[in-house]
Protein backbone atom coordinates (compact mmCIF):
# COMPACT_ATOMS: atom_id res chain seq x y z
CA UNK A 1 0.00 0.00 0.00
CA UNK A 2 1.61 3.14 -0.94
CA UNK A 3 1.99 5.92 1.91
CA UNK A 4 -0.07 9.17 2.45
CA UNK A 5 1.85 12.97 2.11
CA UNK A 6 2.29 12.82 6.01
CA UNK A 7 3.58 9.55 6.00
CA UNK A 8 6.32 10.48 3.56
CA UNK A 9 6.92 14.16 5.53
CA UNK A 10 7.61 11.83 8.71
CA UNK A 11 10.15 8.96 6.83
CA UNK A 12 12.08 12.87 5.24
CA UNK A 13 12.21 13.67 9.11
CA UNK A 14 13.48 10.97 9.96
CA UNK A 15 16.72 10.69 8.00
CA UNK A 16 17.29 14.82 8.69
CA UNK A 17 20.69 14.53 10.59
CA UNK A 18 20.37 15.63 14.31
CA UNK A 19 21.92 19.35 14.34
CA UNK A 20 20.94 20.17 10.44
CA UNK A 21 20.22 23.37 9.01
CA UNK A 22 17.31 22.88 6.45
CA UNK A 23 15.02 24.60 4.00
CA UNK A 24 11.49 23.50 3.79
CA UNK A 25 10.12 24.14 0.08
CA UNK A 26 6.71 25.45 -0.68
CA UNK A 27 4.25 22.75 -0.57
CA UNK A 28 4.68 18.84 0.44
CA UNK A 29 7.93 19.41 2.33
CA UNK A 30 6.00 22.20 4.98
CA UNK A 31 4.70 18.81 6.39
CA UNK A 32 8.11 17.85 7.32
CA UNK A 33 8.27 20.41 10.05
CA UNK A 34 5.21 18.33 11.80
CA UNK A 35 7.52 15.39 12.34
CA UNK A 36 10.92 16.52 13.29
CA UNK A 37 11.88 15.08 16.82
CA UNK A 38 12.27 18.74 19.64
CA UNK A 39 15.00 17.19 20.95
CA UNK A 40 16.69 16.91 16.76
CA UNK A 41 18.31 20.29 16.56
CA UNK A 42 17.33 20.79 13.33
CA UNK A 43 17.00 24.59 12.68
CA UNK A 44 14.80 25.11 9.96
CA UNK A 45 15.16 28.33 7.39
CA UNK A 46 12.69 30.03 5.49
CA UNK A 47 14.38 31.80 2.46
CA UNK A 48 11.80 34.89 3.14
CA UNK A 49 14.07 35.46 6.37
CA UNK A 50 14.12 33.16 9.11
CA UNK A 51 15.82 30.89 10.78
CA UNK A 52 14.36 29.09 13.60
CA UNK A 53 11.23 28.33 11.95
CA UNK A 54 8.80 25.83 14.01
CA UNK A 55 5.76 24.13 12.91
CA UNK A 56 2.45 25.20 11.03
CA UNK A 57 0.74 27.92 13.11
CA UNK A 58 -3.01 27.45 14.47
CA UNK A 59 -5.99 29.41 15.92
CA UNK A 60 -4.24 31.76 18.29
CA UNK A 61 -0.92 31.10 17.34
CA UNK A 62 -1.58 32.11 13.86
CA UNK A 63 0.35 35.84 13.36
CA UNK A 64 -0.40 36.92 9.57
CA UNK A 65 3.61 39.00 9.84
CA UNK A 66 4.69 35.38 10.54
CA UNK A 67 4.68 33.26 7.45
CA UNK A 68 7.06 30.65 5.37
CA UNK A 69 7.74 31.01 1.86
CA UNK A 70 4.79 29.68 0.94
CA UNK A 71 2.69 32.37 2.88
CA UNK A 72 1.38 29.59 5.86
CA UNK A 73 1.52 31.05 8.81
CA UNK A 74 4.14 29.32 11.39
CA UNK A 75 5.02 29.19 14.65
CA UNK A 76 8.68 30.13 15.87
CA UNK A 77 11.17 28.44 18.22
CA UNK A 78 13.24 30.14 21.13
CA UNK A 79 15.78 31.84 19.39
CA UNK A 80 14.72 32.52 15.87
CA UNK A 81 16.11 35.00 14.14
CA UNK A 82 14.74 37.66 11.28
CA UNK A 83 17.07 38.68 8.51
CA UNK A 84 16.47 40.51 4.96
CA UNK A 85 15.70 38.90 2.03
CA UNK A 86 19.02 39.21 0.91
CA UNK A 87 21.14 37.62 3.36
CA UNK A 88 18.71 34.72 3.18
CA UNK A 89 19.72 34.16 -0.17
CA UNK A 90 23.04 34.44 0.46
CA UNK A 91 22.73 31.45 3.25
CA UNK A 92 21.16 29.81 0.53
CA UNK A 93 23.74 30.70 -2.11
CA UNK A 94 26.84 30.05 -0.09
CA UNK A 95 26.72 26.82 0.99
CA UNK A 96 25.20 27.25 4.82
CA UNK A 97 22.19 25.01 4.28
CA UNK A 98 22.74 21.01 5.10
CA UNK A 99 19.34 20.08 3.71
CA UNK A 100 17.18 21.92 1.05
CA UNK A 101 13.71 19.66 0.47
CA UNK A 102 11.33 20.44 -2.45
CA UNK A 103 9.29 18.56 -4.83
CA UNK A 104 9.48 17.96 -8.29
CA UNK A 105 8.35 17.38 -11.51
CA UNK A 106 10.86 15.28 -12.46
CA UNK A 107 14.33 13.72 -11.53
CA UNK A 108 16.67 12.32 -13.87
CA UNK A 109 18.77 9.26 -13.16
CA UNK A 110 21.56 11.21 -12.51
CA UNK A 111 19.79 13.44 -9.78
CA UNK A 112 18.84 16.36 -12.40
CA UNK A 113 16.05 18.37 -10.79
CA UNK A 114 13.15 19.68 -13.24
CA UNK A 115 10.61 21.63 -10.22
CA UNK A 116 9.78 25.35 -12.04
CA UNK A 117 7.85 24.54 -14.94
CA UNK A 118 6.20 21.79 -16.94
CA UNK A 119 6.42 23.95 -20.10
CA UNK A 120 2.82 24.19 -21.06
CA UNK A 121 1.15 27.01 -22.57
CA UNK A 122 -0.56 27.68 -19.47
CA UNK A 123 2.12 27.23 -17.04
CA UNK A 124 2.78 30.12 -14.69
CA UNK A 125 6.67 29.31 -14.19
CA UNK A 126 7.55 29.84 -10.34
CA UNK A 127 11.28 28.96 -9.88
CA UNK A 128 11.52 31.34 -6.93
CA UNK A 129 14.70 30.18 -4.59
CA UNK A 130 14.32 26.89 -6.31
CA UNK A 131 17.40 27.24 -8.61
CA UNK A 132 19.38 28.54 -5.07
CA UNK A 133 18.75 26.31 -3.01
CA UNK A 134 19.66 23.29 -5.50
CA UNK A 135 23.17 24.02 -6.00
CA UNK A 136 23.87 25.65 -2.55
CA UNK A 137 22.88 23.17 -0.49
CA UNK A 138 24.83 20.14 0.57
CA UNK A 139 22.20 17.94 0.01
CA UNK A 140 18.87 18.12 -1.95
CA UNK A 141 15.66 15.87 -0.77
CA UNK A 142 13.06 15.72 -3.36
CA UNK A 143 9.27 14.51 -2.35
CA UNK A 144 6.92 13.80 -5.09
CA UNK A 145 4.74 11.17 -5.98
CA UNK A 146 6.33 8.53 -8.07
CA UNK A 147 3.76 8.75 -10.99
CA UNK A 148 1.86 11.21 -13.14
CA UNK A 149 -1.87 11.07 -13.06
CA UNK A 150 -1.31 9.61 -16.85
CA UNK A 151 0.35 6.86 -15.17
CA UNK A 152 4.41 7.97 -16.26
CA UNK A 153 6.92 8.30 -14.20
CA UNK A 154 8.87 10.93 -12.83
CA UNK A 155 11.79 9.29 -11.82
CA UNK A 156 13.22 9.58 -15.40
CA UNK A 157 16.28 8.68 -17.45
CA UNK A 158 16.34 12.47 -18.94
CA UNK A 159 14.06 15.38 -17.57
CA UNK A 160 12.15 16.44 -20.65
CA UNK A 161 10.96 19.85 -18.51
CA UNK A 162 13.16 22.49 -17.73
CA UNK A 163 15.84 21.68 -15.53
CA UNK A 164 16.44 23.85 -11.74
CA UNK A 165 19.68 22.36 -11.17
CA UNK A 166 22.05 19.37 -12.77
CA UNK A 167 23.05 16.67 -10.70
CA UNK A 168 22.15 18.03 -7.61
CA UNK A 169 18.92 15.52 -5.64
CA UNK A 170 20.57 12.87 -3.22
CA UNK A 171 17.74 11.71 -2.13
CA UNK A 172 13.95 10.90 -3.40
CA UNK A 173 11.10 9.79 -1.09
CA UNK A 174 8.11 8.94 -2.78
CA UNK A 175 4.26 7.69 -2.13
CA UNK A 176 5.90 3.75 -2.95
CA UNK A 177 9.65 3.95 -2.50
CA UNK A 178 12.67 5.97 -1.45
CA UNK A 179 15.91 6.09 -3.81
CA UNK A 180 19.48 7.39 -3.16
CA UNK A 181 20.71 8.85 -6.39
CA UNK A 182 24.36 7.57 -6.10
CA UNK A 183 27.84 7.61 -8.11
CA UNK A 184 27.11 4.34 -9.42
CA UNK A 185 22.92 4.99 -10.21
CA UNK A 186 19.70 5.04 -8.63
CA UNK A 187 19.71 2.74 -5.54
CA UNK A 188 16.22 1.81 -3.89
CA UNK A 189 16.17 2.61 -0.32
CA UNK A 190 12.96 1.07 0.93
CA UNK A 191 9.67 0.32 -0.67
CA UNK A 192 6.02 0.38 0.38
CA UNK A 193 3.47 -1.80 -0.80
CA UNK A 194 5.60 -2.38 -4.26
CA UNK A 195 8.80 -4.73 -5.41
CA UNK A 196 11.89 -3.95 -6.71
CA UNK A 197 11.23 -5.51 -9.87
CA UNK A 198 7.78 -3.95 -10.16
CA UNK A 199 9.37 -0.59 -9.78
CA UNK A 200 12.41 -1.50 -12.34
CA UNK A 201 9.24 -2.49 -14.92
CA UNK A 202 7.43 0.47 -14.42
CA UNK A 203 10.21 3.43 -14.05
CA UNK A 204 12.28 2.02 -16.87
CA UNK A 205 15.28 3.15 -15.40
CA UNK A 206 18.50 0.57 -13.82
CA UNK A 207 17.79 0.70 -10.01
CA UNK A 208 20.40 -0.96 -7.23
CA UNK A 209 18.07 -3.13 -4.58
CA UNK A 210 19.38 -2.09 -1.12
CA UNK A 211 22.38 -4.45 0.01
CA UNK A 212 19.35 -5.52 2.39
CA UNK A 213 16.92 -6.81 -0.07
Amino acid sequence: MSLSREQMAEIVARDIPDGAYVNLGIGQPTMVADYLRPDSGVVLHTENGMLGMGRPAIGDEIDPDLTNAGKQPVTELPGASYFHHADSFAMMRGGHLDVCIMGAFQVSARGDLANWSTGAPDAIPAVGGAMDLAIGAKQVFVMMSLFAKDGKPKLVPECTYPLTGRACVSRVYTDVATFAVEPDGVRVVETFGITVDELITRVGIPLVPSPFD
